[in-house]
């Protein structure tokens, strides 16, 4: 266990109660996407897998950037995770103009429902035509998914 100085732990107590340091404590607003102006809970259909755990959070984000990056155009999103077990799903686009609406937001998120419904695991369990990209998520122990346009709108997911 590390320890840290009474002066550390004053500076993260002021880095907590600073202004913009977010109602929930969410040290990425302001420096991945703004706080969010809008906010939902979705009560999930699956389960967390018993295998779920920081590792496969992380295998999932970079492979599905992999993916992404192998396309003949420039990706239009960051998709990542953070958070100490990685729980927290990001979701930023990389185009001005894009993704900045709650509709265009939730358009993006269908879009990836549809690619989650092609994964053989949605097709080996027989859930494809029932779970949604929020289900694959919770299966892979996520907890909250924010997505924003990358400028000054930001929408978050609570996944329970």
């Amino acid at each position: 266990m590390i320890k840290y100085g009474w002066k550390a732990g004053c500076a993260a107590i002021l880095i907590a109660l600073a202004p913009g340091a977010g109602a929930a404590g969410d040290r990425h607003a302001g420096y991945y996407y703004p706080e969010p102006q809008t906010r939902e809970v979705y009560k999930a259909r699956a389960r967390t897998l018993p295998e779920a755990n920081r590792r496969s959070r992380i295998a999932f984000v970079t492979g599905l950037t992999n993916r992404m990056l192998k396309n003949p155009y420039p990706p239009q999103f960051a998709i990542f995770a953070k958070g100490t077990e990685a729980e927290k799903l990001i979701i930023v686009s990389l185009n001005a103009n894009t993704y900045n609406t709650l509709y265009r937001m939730r358009g993006l998120l269908a879009m990836l429902t549809a690619v989650a419904r092609s994964t053989p695991l949605f097709k080996e369990n027989a859930v494809q035509t029932y779970f949604t990209f929020f289900d694959l998520a919770k299966m892979l122990g996520f907890k909250i998914i924010t997505v924003s346009d990358g400028l000054d709108f930001a929408h978050r997911i609570v996944i329970e």
